[in-house]
């Protein structure tokens, strides 16, 4: 059972910013993916392979954004992030298989 259909919520207390050229904050696409592989493994005991989240997301307080989760056994979930505020503090608000499969 995922963490989604559990209804959990995870903080992934990140300090993962950095300024584009252009004077916006982004998310450090690298250190979110760690970050989310990480926590999903320590919270969760999801075996997690890999973790593939969009790089030039805008730290936007209150925007969200999805990432892949793929997990060990080959299948893929849907984790979606929102950005809680300026210092770039994300949370997991959703985990959902890919495919818009749920077994609720």
């Amino acid at each position: 059972m995922s963490i989604g259909r559990r209804s959990a919520i995870i903080l992934l207390a990140l300090v993962a910013a950095f300024a584009s050229g252009c004077g916006e904050t982004q998310l450090d696409d690298v250190k979110t993916e760690d970050t989310l592989e990480q926590s999903l493994q320590r919270s969760s005991g999801l075996k997690v392979s890999a973790v593939e989240c969009p790089s030039g997301v805008e730290v936007e307080k209150g925007a969200t954004f999805e990432c892949m989760v793929s997990l060990a056994g080959g299948d893929e979930e849907i984790a979606t992030l929102k950005i809680l505020n300026d210092d770039a503090d994300v949370s997991l608000v959703d985990l959902q298989p890919a495919g818009g499969q749920s077994s609720r």
